[in-house]
């Protein structure tokens, strides 16, 4: 079948966002008193979505009431951390490709930062369906966001292509029988394999869908 649909992941993908990430989580720490994250909870909270990550690294202190966690960060918000935030230096020049011939789509374990993210750097025109871990039935690795995507687009999973980085990536795309383009990790199992978004281009699918 013909490629119809592209969908990206967030953090690792269209975004290098674990500097954000470490800010934010290690911010929510220490304001509790506790110390930063070690390597391994930074690789956590990079691919879970914020309630399992809160939860995650709050699990050695039993006596922090997660609910004042969960105040206090929204009250922050993430938008203070935004700005460390780095968009992909082509993935504007591979949307611009794309859009007209495929239709674009967002599943990401983020919650209510996405929108932010999307408006901040001028990408919310490109997507015609942006799933989180908030308005899905269930978060990944759940499929539930892949299924909804290709409903809202009128696709079958053959038409369909989503690009990722960690193994939760992998079991979301896995669940629901879809491709997976592993973006700049080569020891994830997937279908192909890129450092870059105008890579993406020279492969089969797309190849076969974009005109010569």
């Amino acid at each position: 079948m013909t490629l119809k649909l592209v969908i990206f992941d967030c953090d690792g993908v269209m975004f290098d966002s674990k500097f954000a990430n470490k800010t934010y989580y290690n911010y929510l720490l220490q304001h509790f008193g506790h110390p930063v994250m070690d390597d391994q909870e930074l690789g956590y909270v990079h691919i879970h979505n914020v309630n399992e990550s809160v939860r995650h690294i709050f699990r050695h202190y039993p006596e922090q009431n997660l609910e004042d966690v969960s105040r206090f960060r929204e009250e922050t918000g993430y938008a203070p951390f935004l700005k460390y935030m780095k968009m992909e230096g082509d993935l504007i020049e591979f949307l611009d490709i794309c859009r007209p011939h495929f239709q674009l789509a967002v599943s990401t374990n983020r919650t209510n930062t996405m929108e932010p993210i999307l408006a901040i750097f001028n990408l919310k025109d490109y997507f015609v369906k942006v799933m989180t871990a908030e308005n899905a039935k269930r978060p990944k690795p759940a499929p539930d966001a892949l299924l909804e995507i290709l409903e809202h687009c009128a696709c079958s999973v053959d038409e369909a292509i989503y690009i990722g980085d960690s193994i939760i990536d992998r079991e979301h795309s896995e669940r629901c029988g879809m491709r997976l383009i592993a973006f700049r990790n080569k020891k994830l199992a997937a279908e192909y394999h890129v450092d870059s978004f105008m890579e993406i281009l020279q492969l089969p699918p797309f190849q076969k869908a974009l005109p010569r």
